[in-house]
């Protein structure tokens, strides 16, 4: 099966796939940072979307689309203006649509929760939102995944997420503790090794 991973330059979720036997590529503007750049396609998407794919498992970026961000539509950050904040919505709604259009069989869209101007121009799917401590990972990192000819994940290992206010539960909301800087986007947008794991043991044979 050919697969595309489009956005991902770690190359987590394109080996999984590998090591099943598939020929899985990643797909970013970045070099790659997993290794095998033999499979990674380091250009912009849209110059590869439309060849053969069996499979596509799309990363887009989602800070103008996330609930989380909302607030920029409204007050814009320092040295940005309200018309920039709204054109960039409307860039990452015609890029995610991109995805939702694609004529692939099987898909697998990671979304955020998002406000009400992303879903106006978008209207997503119906979504599988799941946390890496499900599959072994002692993350807390909810995420979504809107699913077309995919079943839904099963979760593969289940942890007891730690008590608020401990010292554990700290470390595993490192995500959202991370400092600001400038590895800080492509260190929390990294999918969870078992997640991707578990992608490729339960879609892999498909």
């Amino acid at each position: 099966m050919r697969v595309l991973v489009a956005c991902e330059e770690s190359q987590r979720v394109a080996t999984a796939f590998r090591e099943w036997g598939n020929k899985a590529y990643s797909c970013d503007l970045l070099a790659c940072s997993g290794g095998h750049p033999e499979y990674h396609l380091q250009c912009d998407v849209r110059e590869v979307l439309y060849e053969h794919w069996d499979m596509l498992i799309a990363h887009p970026v989602c800070r103008r689309l996330a609930l989380s961000g909302v607030r920029w539509l409204h007050t814009p950050p320092k040295n940005r203006t309200l018309p920039q904040m709204w054109a960039e919505l409307d860039e990452a709604a015609a890029f995610y649509r991109l995805f939702q259009e694609a004529d692939i069989p099987k898909k697998c869209i990671e979304n955020p929760l998002m406000h009400r101007h992303a879903k106006q121009r978008i209207h997503p799917g119906t979504r599988q939102v799941v946390q890496p401590h499900w599959f072994g990972e002692k993350t807390f990192k909810a995420t979504g995944y809107e699913l077309t000819g995919l079943p839904d994940l099963v979760p593969t290992n289940k942890l007891n997420p730690p008590k608020p206010g401990t010292e554990e539960h700290k470390k595993w909301s490192w995500v959202h503790r991370m400092a600001p800087g400038p590895e800080r986007e492509k260190n929390r947008s990294k999918t969870p090794l078992g997640i991707a794991v578990a992608m490729a043991d339960q879609w892999g044979a498909i």
